[in-house]
């Protein structure tokens, strides 16, 4: 006669505990890499010595970051997340668990996607542009929002203003980071565009004095 396996009682909150430790780990890996992403596409404007240098830092960083702290994070996440529903398993007949495991899907795809970047950086045959990196890189942030309200709301999940004014404020942040990154860019060309004039206006005043 089999007997049905039960957990004991501190199990729920050592995987809860986990859980969240998976989470935060894999988050912080997760924006961060894409940042890596980020500096690794904009030092191929640089010069061809300084360049290969930042490129070869860059790739090892990205693969250090993806294989030593956001995938061991994820699969904690997950495996723990697992525990949980063992646990729980009424939560598999909710509908809050459901959308919140169709948001987890898309992290899991976005975190596939992040390695075919990351495959695609090292090989030199990356078509993705900075600022389309950085918009890339707020993804996660609207993913982890709604999770983190299912979580917490379930059933009960808000559909009032002030879900709409965080969604809206998570939206302002993310298009203010690409406004920052467009002016950062704009200031640095005219400031590479005036010491290149000066350097002319130099060179032609140094060869006006030899003339002379």
């Amino acid at each position: 006669m089999l007997l049905a396996f039960t957990w004991p009682p501190e199990a729920y909150l050592w995987f809860k505990t986990l859980h969240i430790v998976g989470v935060v780990v894999w988050f912080a890996g997760l924006f961060y890499l894409v940042r890596l992403f980020i500096y690794h596409r904009e030092a191929a404007e640089l010069e061809p010595p300084i360049r290969a240098a930042f490129e070869a830092q860059y790739s090892l960083m990205e693969r250090r970051l993806a294989n030593i702290i956001t995938t061991p994070g994820m699969a904690v996440a997950v495996a723990m997340a697992m525990g949980l529903l063992s646990v729980n398993p009424a939560w598999l007949h909710q509908g809050w668990m459901h959308a919140k495991l169709a948001f987890v899907a898309a992290l899991l795809a976005y975190h596939a996607f992040c390695y075919r970047l990351m495959g695609q950086l090292q090989s030199g045959y990356c078509t993705w542009s900075g600022r389309q990196l950085r918009a890339l890189n707020e993804l996660p942030t609207l993913l982890l929002v709604m999770v983190v309200m299912l979580v917490v709301f379930k059933n009960q999940f808000p559909t009032g203003a002030a879900t709409w004014f965080l969604v809206a404020l998570v939206i302002a942040m993310a298009a203010s980071i690409q406004f920052y990154a467009r002016w950062r860019r704009l200031r640095s060309e005219k400031e590479a565009e005036t010491a290149r004039m000066a350097a002319v206006i130099v060179s032609d005043g140094e060869r006006s004095s030899a003339a002379g």
